[in-house]
């Protein structure tokens, strides 16, 4: 994982590990269906949460993930 924003760092940080790898597990891809995401970044989407980007563990696709605020 790498940290592009501070703010949604400090967000994923909040959510529970178990919760954090539920998400990480459950992405969908177009190409492969629910898949892993690997090699993802945190971006804060300033409205609604944020996003996890990354790849498809599958097929390498991008692909993405919006984790929303409570």
């Amino acid at each position: 994982m790498s940290v592009l924003d501070f703010k949604a760092a400090q967000k994923w940080a909040k959510l529970p590990r178990n919760i954090q790898e539920l998400i990480v597990n459950n992405v969908f891809c177009s190409a492969c269906g629910v898949t892993t995401l690997i090699k993802y970044s945190l971006h804060d989407d300033g409205i609604y949460g944020f996003l996890l980007k990354g790849k498809c563990k599958k097929c390498g696709l991008n692909v993405a993930r919006l984790v929303e605020d409570e």
